[in-house]
């Protein structure tokens, strides 16, 4: 292992690590022996992770209960943790919901639900676990963005509205925290299949569409995001601060355009 990009024995505390895209982080920095806390909203579902993920762990992950929207429970996740492992050396902030309908049929519900959980609540728990981080005078902070950070998508505003700020909360952070140690930076995934977006990707039109707007010509995985999320908590980005990386398969690149080729012609 080079210890360039080492966690080992990093502690890692990962919001909303009960599946998909926060399962399989939690899983990439327990399998490289992190000390890792999976929050999920129920504690049973961030146990039943936790235990799934101590196969092969050097260090037994840990699984708590902490709804991100609450907060009274993200400070109570953080005073517990803190207690608990004396320290965070990375926070990573999964925790998300999404409601699908166009801006018109949004309700009040459908947008503190989204915006409570997305960004309030990434909001609050970085600052709860960034103060101990300012006050040691390091620590490693990364949120996860999105595709809608950069363009929105029809039909997801709130969602879009949260992302898009996410990258905003991250540069902000850097340039207070910065001076103290302590970096800040998003990922932002592109098209992902997960559980919850397997129905989404189902449908042949928009399978067709994500595929041809993926330069790489395929959906991506949870396990894609790993190898990003190792390099940024570890010594090899100890530069790198205030940015939203797009893991994307090239989607952000352009767009592709339905037109025949023409073979150079």
């Amino acid at each position: 292992m080079d210890p360039l990009f080492s966690v080992q024995d990093q502690i890692v505390l990962v919001s909303g690590g009960t599946r998909g895209i926060g399962y399989a982080i939690a899983a990439g920095f327990v399998q490289r022996g992190a000390r890792v806390i999976v929050t999920g909203r129920t504690a049973a579902a961030a146990e039943e992770s936790a235990a799934k993920l101590t196969t092969g762990a050097q260090h037994a992950p840990r699984g708590l209960a902490c709804d991100v929207a609450q907060a009274a429970q993200v400070e109570e996740l953080a005073h517990r943790v803190l207690a608990d492992f004396g320290q965070v050396d990375t926070l990573i902030n999964v925790a998300g919901v999404n409601r699908r309908k166009p801006a018109l049929e949004v309700t009040e519900d459908d947008y503190d639900y989204i915006l409570n959980t997305n960004l309030k609540g990434a909001f609050l728990l970085s600052r709860e676990i960034g103060q101990a981080m300012v006050l040691r005078g390091s620590g490693c902070q990364i949120n996860i963005a999105s595709l809608n950070t950069d363009r929105p998508l029809k039909n997801v505003l709130p969602y879009a509205m949260s992302k898009a700020a996410m990258a905003h909360m991250t540069r902000g952070l850097a340039l207070e925290w910065g001076p103290r140690g302590v970096r800040v930076n998003a990922i932002a995934p592109g098209f992902i299949l997960t559980d919850l977006t397997r129905k989404l990707w189902s449908d042949e039109t928009m399978l067709a569409w994500g595929l041809a707007n993926t330069p790489l010509h395929r959906l991506g995985v949870p396990e894609d995001l790993v190898g990003t999320a190792l390099f940024l908590a570890s010594p090899a980005a100890n530069f790198l601060t205030g940015q939203t990386l797009y893991i994307d398969g090239g989607c952000s690149a352009g767009l592709a355009w339905p037109i025949p080729e023409t073979g150079g012609k």
